[in-house]
């Protein structure tokens, strides 16, 4: 078939530049027929029946003629089930999964069980959102609302031979209305429980016969459907709003060009946290005056300061294309910027332990150029390159709160059994080493940091179809990307016993002070060293039961002169294809991909040394540290440890079969797939900090199902499923021990997404009742693998969601409806992590609860 735009004509054919696996429809008839009736009317393709339209393979093709794992989300869709940003899209969408975690700018995207990204500006996520072509490179820069949006293409397994940025997950594609030179747009109002209002529009029109326009914005806001008890004030509320203009030029039949500016910010309180378990420092909570939630699903929490978060995300793009016959030419130039601040009490209790505030920024240059072909013979292909220029820069601390030191002495009484202990006896005790009284955990600053990453990357990547005869399509692609990495790491911490090394302050109190350095004590004899070291490391040096008090000792700057704070990395990937029409209902395919995700690093406090650039001696000592580059270089600082400055990159392989029917009433999708990621970027809370490493591989076989029926003409009932069956291959070192042959956590075995709407037609007057109801599910899957203070455990979720909506659509275009999510409102944990700084402790998120509202659009 043929799709040709408003003067800009793109012969296409079946089976055209791909990149992996099966198709995912979950699109009611009624989407599909508005979508087609609005694209005819616009100008903007030809539809048949039961045709879908996509760009997923950086070409216009049709869903059913390419090969990509692809599921659609029409805009009609996204408006009757109220789906408002990507958050909410994995109700439609089985291989999704989006958390959002303790802040509104905290989330991960994650597809057929692979997905990373979250609390970190380092690590760019595995899964890459594009919206309108534009790389986004975190995600709280694709969390506001969305409108004006034609569709949403998730596609499933690596696709790094059609993106040049970070694919090797899959990707997630938001596709926004062109201008129309029709004049045109839509008013939107609605409300609901928690007093939310939204309330978005749109408008379109020309500018002249080869010019035109389009203006469209939104504002969402709502209470919190928690409560800080102890405060008053809400929490998990909405404040949000977005807005954008585009300009559409088109000088002459064969060259069009598209700008588009964009600006939206969000000003949140976020997020409710409870507690799942009430571990042994509870009571310390309780003995300094605090309270922490205990009932995990009554949405009431405890917290010395309302939360802040401020996202603001702006920036613009220019889309040039050019069709010059059989040979098309598109260039996408943008610039980006993301602030985010935040500002929390992170031991979530009411007692003024610590806080921490985040203030970041990221500055992204993109720049896309490709080159396509039509050709009538056998041969055809896709060739691009990709630019990526970003800046990452960070100032963050933590502050100790006005309890935070009863609240360590009461857990340092429990840990020794000594009634009686203050920490002004330490202080006494170490008093000849400078230490102050009352200065142990006083209140004020903890650490102080600052992060900067640049990052530079190139790729050039394409496909050529090769088609022997008839039917058979043979694919061959390719990328070869070049990324560079340049970081700077710097932190001061500022409690006093965190600036202090058990063993060597004891080695020195015992030496009289002959002891200061570890050359005077290097220079002892070994004998000497022996006994001073057996005496510092046993039960009579009264300062090791002190070592879990020391939360954030000192911070070794990188670069230095051992670690040059940079990463290099380049790659090829590629992929192999076979696609079959055995008619034009039935297709078959397969296909073998592999994908790359470049090396991330830890941006944070808990950025340490590779072990082997440094070897820490018995409880950290530096006297009695072996030799390492960064020891015998003098670089040590008190208290160091090992960890990871960076994970090295991911490499993804997908080996994938599937086949694809339309008939008349009947579409299906199936897809069989075993992928494989090595290296995966894991990234777990431990309790006090974040640990960044590497699994040494992690791999998912599967399938996936989909399909839409269409009994009688006004009634549509669509079935996605997704089945993973997950295993780590090999992960020895993660921060709860050897993960080899376990299942990942948080990662379902099945997960289904149905739907059915119905469309009542009043006569021919053009009115329609359309109603809408939609399930999905998740199965009953451990949320975690153990977690590193608290161990193993059994935390499960289970997702069972009902949504509904019922609108009332009139011939003059204006629509009544009302609309309902988690409309049995359905409870379970959304991810639980270590209390922070309370060994035995397990918090968590709660999932959202119902939601329900009336909707008013008017459409002209």
């Amino acid at each position: 078939m043929k799709i040709t735009s408003r003067n800009f004509g793109v012969a296409t054919r079946a089976t055209l530049f791909a990149g992996v696996a099966a198709i995912g429809l979950a699109m009611p008839a009624s989407a599909m027929a508005q979508d087609a009736d609005e694209a005819a009317e616009e100008g903007d393709a030809e539809f048949d029946d039961n045709i879908i339209v996509v760009t997923a393979s950086k070409r216009e093709t049709t869903l059913q003629e390419t090969p990509i794992s692809v599921s659609v989300t029409s805009g009609e869709t996204l408006e009757r089930a109220q789906i408002r940003d990507v958050l909410d899209l994995q109700t439609v969408t089985p291989s999704l999964r989006v958390s959002q975690l303790q802040n509104s700018s905290s989330s991960t995207f994650i597809i057929r069980g692979f997905g990373n990204g979250d609390n970190n500006f380092g690590i760019e996520p595995s899964v890459g959102v594009f919206i309108d072509g534009v790389f986004r490179s975190r995600s709280a820069s694709s969390l506001n609302d969305l409108a004006n949006v034609q569709r949403i293409e998730v596609l499933n397994g690596p696709q790094s031979t059609l993106f040049g940025k970070n694919a090797s997950a899959g990707v997630i594609s938001v596709i926004t209305r062109e201008p129309q030179y029709e004049f045109g747009g839509s008013i939107e109002a609605s409300y609901g429980n928690y007093n939310n209002i939204f309330v978005k529009g749109d408008v379109t029109g020309p500018i002249g016969e080869s010019a035109a326009f389009s203006l469209d914005a939104s504002y969402n806001k709502r209470d919190g459907y928690g409560t800080i008890v102890n405060l008053g004030e809400d929490i998990s509320n909405r404040d949000r709003w977005t807005a954008r203009g585009q300009l559409l030029v088109e000088p002459t039949s064969n060259l069009k060009i598209r700008a588009i500016a964009d600006y939206s910010q969000i000003d949140e309180n976020c997020c409710v946290v409870s507690t799942l378990v009430a571990g042994p420092t509870a009571a310390a909570v309780f003995g300094v005056g605090g309270a922490l939630s205990t009932d995990f699903f009554s949405y009431d929490t405890f917290l010395n300061q309302v939360p802040v978060n401020k996202v603001d995300n702006y920036g613009g793009s220019v889309q040039v294309d050019w069709d010059n016959g059989p040979i098309s030419v598109t260039s996408i130039t943008a610039y980006r910027e993301l602030k985010n601040f935040v500002d929390q009490d992170v031991d979530f209790t009411s007692a003024d332990i610590v806080s921490e505030v985040r203030d970041q920024q990221v500055e992204t240059f993109t720049q896309e150029f490709r080159i396509a072909s039509d050709f009538d013979g056998p041969i055809n292909f896709l060739l691009g390159g990709f630019y990526f220029d970003e800046g990452v820069a960070q100032e963050s601390a933590l502050t100790t709160g006005t309890a935070s030191r009863n609240f360590f002495t009461l857990l340092a009484r429990a840990a020794t059994g000594d009634p009686t202990f203050t920490f002004n006896q330490v202080e006494a005790g170490l008093a000849p080493l400078g230490v102050q009284q009352n200065s142990i955990f006083a209140a004020g600053p903890l650490t102080r940091e600052s992060y900067s990453m640049d990052n530079q990357a190139w790729s050039i990547f394409g496909t050529v179809d090769f088609e022997p005869f008839d039917g058979l399509t043979l694919t061959g692609g390719f990328n070869y990307t070049d990324d560079k990495k340049d970081f700077a790491l710097a932190g001061q911490a500022f409690d006093p016993l965190a600036n202090i090394n058990v063993v060597d302050a004891f080695i020195t109190l015992a030496s009289a002070g002959a002891v200061t350095n570890r050359a005077q004590f290097q220079a002892l004899p070994a004998a000497n060293q022996a006994a001073l070291l057996n005496l510092a490391t046993g039960p009579g040096n009264p300062f090791l039961g002190l070592t879990p008090f020391q939360f954030q000792p000192p911070f070794l700057t990188i670069p230095n002169a051992v670690e040059d704070g940079k990463t290099r990395d380049d790659d090829w990937s590629y992929l192999l294809r076979a696609a079959y029409e055995f008619s034009p209902n039935l297709n078959a395919y397969f296909s073998y991909a592999t994908g790359f995700k470049a090396s991330s690093v830890n941006l944070s406090r808990d950025s340490r040394p590779a072990f082997g650039d440094f070897i820490p001696g018995p409880v950290r000592s530096t006297f009695a540290a072996p030799s390492s580059p960064i020891t015998d270089a003098g670089l040590a600082v008190t208290n160091l440890t090992t960890g990871s400055r960076f994970a090295g990159p991911e490499e993804a392989e997908v080996y994938e079969i599937g086949l694809k029917g339309n008939f008349p009433g009947v579409t299906f999708n199936l897809a069989l797939f075993d992928q494989t990621i090595k290296g995966f970027q894991s990234f777990l809370f431990t309790g006090t900090g974040f640990q960044l490493n590497n699994a040494g591989q992690q791999s998912v076989t599967g399938f996936e199902f989909n399909s839409t029926i269409t009994p009688v003409r006004n009634l549509v009932f669509t079935f996605a499923t997704t089945y993973l069956d997950a295993v780590y291959d090999s992960f020895t070192e993660s921060p709860v021990g050897d993960l080899s042959g376990q299942r990942p956590g948080g990662i379902p075995e099945w997960a289904i997404s149905t739907s059915a709407t119905y469309t009542h037609e009043f006569g021919a007057s053009g009115n329609r009742l359309i109603s809408r109801v939609d399930y999905s599910h998740e199965s009953n899957t451990a949320i975690n693998n153990g977690l590193p203070t608290f161990g193993p455990n059994n935390f499960n979720r289970e997702v069972n969601l009902v949504n509904a909506s019922m609108t009332l659509a009139l011939d003059n275009g204006l629509e009544i409806g009302a609309w309902a999510r988690n409309l049995l409102n359905n409870d379970y944990i959304l991810t639980v992590f270590d209390g922070v700084a309370q060994a035995g402790t397990v918090s968590g998120y709660p999932s959202a609860p119902r939601t329900y509202g009336g909707t008013i659009r008017f459409k002209f």
